[in-house]
């Protein structure tokens, strides 16, 4: 029975691995989204105090 389907499990397989590697890549932008406008936030300020 594996010999016969052997093709679409492997499609099968293939699409769930692609799937599983698009989100880790959104949700890492996210998070790295975030980072970096904490770290302008934090430079803003900074700069902010240096002008005071």
């Amino acid at each position: 029975m594996l010999k016969r389907y052997w093709k679409k499990i492997g499609m099968l397989i293939l699409i769930i691995a692609c799937v599983f590697n698009v989100m880790s890549k959104l949700v890492n932008k996210l998070s790295l989204n975030k980072e970096m406008l904490q770290s302008a936030q934090y430079i803003f300020s900074e700069q902010e105090e240096d002008k005071n």
